[in-house]
């Protein structure tokens, strides 16, 4: 039989036993539990959960019968203010797609949400900023830190996991590890210790809708890179690829992001993901050389607003974009290395690095259409080494001097048709 367990920081102990009338105090005692299918973890509202964090392990629930964790009472949501702590060791058990990348190190994670299955996260407020004396913003080796962080490995096929209206702020995050977990929100997965035995390790079913990320590094919202990229590195991917090592049924809408440190929302490495309603705000304002002083080999010095990544027909409809900072990119929209991604109906606004990218020889079949750019910077779009762009029926509303294609961001090839172009100022 399913249990709902309380806990109020305000009125509780945690010698109680959890209930209504005597709840639970600290985070501490919610990890000690047992959860079932159908059992529900509610935190009251206006508590802070100072120097605490919140790591569930191997918990599943079922169809029909989640495990969930989410708010009760009335007032501010329940804060969980991680202040740096929270630590677990990651490491993706192989080199990954390009030697520049960190593919280990130690993570603090406000929420940790490893190997769980039919689980749903909502209505909690977390931050996540790190109490290390003396240490430098933009440290080469800093702990890389993350509001929520949903880590697969060792449950095979990870599903229906939903993060919902959370408000994830204040991630004081490493700027340079780009694919550990690291920022707002960020899914991955990690080699299992027998894949033999549990199959690889990937998610199908995830939700992220309705959640506000504000002032996070490096990342805004990232689902989620795997240690089997190197199995995506040709330019069609077939579906087959996806159901057996990559990820199904993805979905982030109606999400806000603003001034993440790096990219705002990005899906990786997923079969015909849907991501709408979004809005990507002052992103990237971490990607330049007051911040990101110290890469060393990393390098990675990039960001955009909304983009996939190595995905296959991927759909990315009723987005807002706008005041992307510049960077090497610093454009609304990306296409990158993916097959048959879809951008339309979207809307960008003064992102200094132009409306759209289609990045390089492996992104192919993909197409811009019914969307509108106003007042984009740098360049419209940036065609990037791409083979076959087809860029049809938008707005593009262009000041004076800004090119239609950007510079040194031209040697691509597109098919421009049935545009309209808007002259301002």
């Amino acid at each position: 039989m399913s249990r709902i367990y309380y806990v109020s920081s305000v009125n509780g102990k945690d010698g109680n036993d959890g209930s209504a009338e005597h709840p639970f105090q600290t985070l501490a005692a919610v990890r000690s539990l047992d959860l079932q299918p159908g059992d529900e973890v509610l935190l009251e509202r206006g508590s802070v959960f100072r120097g605490q964090y919140l790591h569930l392990i191997g918990v599943r629930g079922t169809e029909g019968q989640p495990v969930v964790v989410g708010a009760y009472g009335e007032g501010a949501l329940p804060l969980i203010q991680a202040e740096g702590q929270g630590i677990w060791y990651q490491d993706y058990g192989t080199e990954l797609d390009s030697p520049v990348h960190t593919r280990e190190g130690y993570v603090s994670s406000a929420i940790l949400l490893y190997d769980v299955s039919y689980l749903t996260l909502r209505d909690l407020a977390v931050t996540n900023e790190g109490q290390i004396t003396g240490e430098e913003y933009s440290a080469p080796r800093k702990m890389n830190r993350t509001g929520v962080a949903v880590v697969a490995k060792n449950g095979g096929t990870l599903r229906q996991i939903c993060l919902e209206r959370l408000e994830v702020s204040h991630v004081n995050g490493n700027v340079y590890d780009k694919h550990m977990n690291n920022g707002g929100i960020y899914f991955t997965c990690l080699k299992p210790d027998d894949e033999e035995k549990t199959g690889a390790a990937r998610f199908e079913g995830v939700r992220v809708s309705g959640c506000f990320v504000n002032k996070v590094s490096r990342w805004g919202i990232a689902v989620g890179y795997t240690y089997q990229c190197r199995k995506f590195m040709t330019a069609e991917l077939p579906e087959e690829l996806f159901v057996q090592y990559g990820h199904q049924d993805i979905r982030i809408t109606d999400n806000y992001v603003k001034e993440a440190g790096g990219d705002g929302i990005t899906v990786m490495y997923a079969l015909r993901p849907v991501v709408e309603y979004n809005t990507a705000d002052s992103c990237a304002g971490e990607m330049n050389d007051r911040v990101y002083r110290f890469p060393g080999s990393r390098k990675g010095k990039v960001a955009a607003g909304i983009w996939p990544w190595k995905c296959r027909d991927a759909l990315l409809q009723y987005n807002a974009c706008r005041d992307t900072r510049l960077n090497q990119d610093g454009m609304a929209w990306d296409a990158d290395s993916g097959d048959g991604t879809v951008y339309q109906y979207n809307f960008s606004r003064l992102n200094e690095g132009g409306c759209v990218m289609f990045c390089l020889e492996e992104a192919v079949h993909n197409t811009f259409c019914h969307n509108v750019s106003y007042d984009d910077l740098g360049g419209t779009v940036s065609p990037s080494g791409n083979p076959d762009a087809w860029i049809h029926h938008n707005v593009f509303y262009r000041r004076e001097g800004v090119p239609f294609v950007r510079a040194h961001m031209d040697t691509g090839k597109f098919v421009e048709e049935e545009n309209q172009f808007v002259s301002l100022f």
